[in-house]
């Protein structure tokens, strides 16, 4: 029996089967990889699609995950639908969508539009809420999602001072009514124990002028940018809806890397 070689290129002659052996595995190198754990390649989804459906149908993808369905969908010239759980994942689309296809244009439904909203979500589900913050400053959910025991921890954005090793800061996020100092604390033994020299305190809730206080005491960080950074950071539900971001020199976007564009032909269809 002859024996199936890995790839077609070494197969000459092999006909279409229900075997795809010349997509090669998405490895932690690929090029195309966004930093999302079960990423599938690309070309994977483009065959399946083009195999399943004509231009104009509609592709559905209930589990979206980072949103290679719907990438091949819209590269195909296919409309699409894409759901995931997470408002992490519906972050990631979102941003891999608008740097594969410039000037695209969709609906994203479910997520936080107002204060109000983001509100409602903290008392629907904390986790949910959590995860929404996180995405909302750039940061990676600590322990991968994981429900669970966190050490007052809930998201990381990594990020690197000149001339010295990549750091990182801690996430913590609070989507109650009552804040008080003592949570200041607990963030600030978090960052030493982490090593993390940058910690962010998100909040539903108005600060107090005890927890601002305290947060002012753990000082600030040098950059070797020739700038400073508070070490301990209050951002509150009302600033990022005011796209207030973190103070935190260069942040490392090489952990959920941007989709590469889409090249489009003189008439500006997609190639």
């Amino acid at each position: 029996m002859p024996r199936l070689k890995q790839y077609p290129e070494d197969l000459p002659g092999v006909p279409l089967q229900d075997v795809f052996a010349d997509i090669r595995p998405m490895h932690n190198l690929a090029q195309e990889r966004l930093g999302y754990p079960t990423q599938k390649p690309l070309a994977l989804l483009e065959r399946i699609i083009a195999a399943s459906s004509n231009e104009g149908d509609v592709v559905l993808d209930p589990f979206c995950g980072c949103g290679t369905a719907v990438h091949a969908a819209e590269k195909l010239h296919r409309n699409w639908i894409g759901i995931d759980v997470t408002h992490l994942a519906i972050t990631l689309i979102e941003k891999r969508m608008k740097d594969a296809f410039p000037g695209i244009a969709f609906d994203v439904k479910g997520r936080p539009q107002s204060l109000s909203a983001a509100l409602d979500l903290a008392e629907r589900d904390k986790y949910q809420f959590q995860w929404w913050a996180v995405s909302m400053v750039d940061a990676l959910p600590f322990g991968g999602k994981k429900k669970g025991a966190d050490g007052g921890i809930d998201g990381i954005i990594y990020f690197k001072p000149y001339g010295k090793k990549t750091e990182k800061a801690i996430v913590s996020v609070k989507g109650g009514k009552n804040v008080g100092v003592n949570m200041i604390r607990d963030l600030h033994s978090a960052m030493e124990r982490e090593k993390a020299p940058i910690g962010v305190f998100i909040t539903a809730a108005l600060p107090t002028r005890p927890m601002e206080a305290e947060a002012a005491a753990v000082g600030r960080f040098e950059d070797g940018y020739g700038k400073t950074h508070p070490r301990l950071q209050i951002l509150t539900l009302a600033e990022l809806f005011q796209n207030k971001k973190p103070s935190i020199p260069n942040i490392d976007q090489g952990t959920l890397k941007a989709a590469k564009r889409e090249e489009r032909d003189t008439q500006g269809k997609l190639l």
